[in-house]
């Protein structure tokens, strides 16, 4: 069963959370970041990004990065912005967004249930971008960022967080620029936090990550290679266990992850439209914007037209986890059979975009001469990504947007 523990955090005074809090490391460039920090002298993306205050043609690689990493971690430490709590604590993390608010419980995961399939994946990692944050973990001595985690709805654990949101005052609530709501609660009671670490050993099977993969792998090698040298290892080090916040399953929703490719490998509009009906059925919409409406229905925009395209049956296998997927089916019907793109992870010819940003920018990107031809995906569900998980199988690339993303900088955890 799932190993959640309690741990002291390291937290922003409440009068600066606003500033200090930032997106993670990951959704962002390099000039990107150093934007959002401007004018917010405290922001965590001194330390994340810690390229930013390094001349602009810095390696975010090199040695210089890291080392700036650390001393500015230390240095908003000394300065107070960053201070340890004297117990350890559960915590809770609500967002709110476009109305709807999800509550997840931060806590350590375990590196042992990393290790041993009891913490589940839906995605591959690239080692080149593990190293990096394993090395950014290891030189801080500290999971800095979290992890976003879910696991099946468990109702006691409903219970405790609806009592502790509605009778205690959130420590942090803010409203970040994006227009997204932070909410963030400490658990004092230590009654409270030993029934949340037992509710979880006996009612929580597995849990699953949700975004973060690379983060994970990495802080969970870090806690392995000091688990094997460490000869005096107990179980019990800090380094055991990584940061996490904790969602239920039925409060999370998984957003559109859509597709532009620059060419059509040589083919005419019309040539291109008559290899689709082979796998679809094809609706001509207009200029209007078209939104997949169910399961295996396409939005695809196209010489300033949108289409709807549904899949024939046939051409996808509800029975398995991952021939179910709508990525399965455009890129076994479209990607590399029509368009010739064959390795989705390193092809030039394709760009994702997330559904945060809308069907808009498909069409911008397609008006503007950048793109040729744009797909829209329905959402994966839920319940796709768990029955995935749990059979072992790998999503393809691209497949999952979670929005709203995790605030990093709201809580840290120390590895010593």
């Amino acid at each position: 069963m799932a190993i959640v523990k309690p741990f002291r955090g390291l937290r922003p005074p409440r009068e600066i959370v606003r500033d200090l809090a930032s997106l993670p490391y990951d959704v962002m460039s390099s000039e990107e970041a150093a934007e959002m920090a401007r004018g917010r002298e405290s922001s965590l993306l001194h330390i994340t990004r810690a390229e930013i205050d390094l001349p602009p043609d810095t390696d975010i690689h090199s040695e210089e990065v890291y080392k700036k990493s650390v001393s500015n971690f230390a240095l908003w430490q000394k300065k107070g912005w960053l201070r340890q709590d004297e117990e350890a604590s559960y915590y809770i993390y609500a967002q709110t967004m476009e109305g709807r608010t999800q509550y997840g419980i931060v806590g350590c995961a375990s590196v042992d249930d990393y290790l041993n399939g009891k913490i589940r994946k839906h995605e591959l990692t690239r080692p080149d971008k593990e190293q990096d944050r394993m090395i950014h973990v290891r030189v801080n001595n500290a999971n800095v960022e979290p992890v976003f985690f879910t696991y099946p709805p468990v109702r006691e654990l409903n219970d405790i967080v609806e009592r502790i949101t509605a009778e205690t005052k959130p420590e942090y609530d803010f409203v970040s620029e994006d227009g997204f709501g932070h909410h963030f609660w400490i658990i004092p009671e230590p009654e409270t936090t030993r029934e949340i670490e037992k509710i979880f050993m006996e009612k929580v099977p597995y849990t699953y990550v949700a975004d973060g993969h690379h983060r994970t792998a990495a802080a969970a090698l870090v806690g392995k290679e000091r688990m094997e040298n460490n000869p005096r290892h107990t179980g019990d080090e800090e380094y055991n266990f990584f940061l996490a916040v904790h969602f239920p399953a039925d409060q999370l929703r998984i957003i559109d992850y859509n597709r532009t490719i620059k060419d059509l490998n040589g083919l005419s509009v019309k040539e291109f439209l008559v290899k689709l009906e082979n796998g679809f059925e094809i609706v001509k919409k207009g200029s209007e914007i078209y939104r997949p409406e169910h399961l295996h229905n396409f939005s695809m925009y196209l010489n300033g037209i949108w289409y709807s395209l549904t899949a024939r049956e046939g051409t996808y296998d509800d029975d398995d986890p991952i021939g179910i997927l709508d990525v399965t089916i455009l890129t076994n019907q479209v990607l590399s059979p029509i368009l010739d793109i064959q390795d989705l992870r390193r092809s030039k010819r394709i760009d994702f975009i997330g559904g945060i940003r809308g069907l808009e920018e498909l069409k911008k990107r397609v008006d503007s001469g950048e793109m040729k031809v744009a797909f829209a995906l329905y959402p994966v569900s839920m319940d796709q990504l768990i029955n995935i998980a749990d059979s072992g199988n790998i999503m393809p690339p691209k497949t999952t947007w979670f929005e709203p993303k995790l605030r990093s900088g709201l809580v840290i955890h120390l590895l010593e």
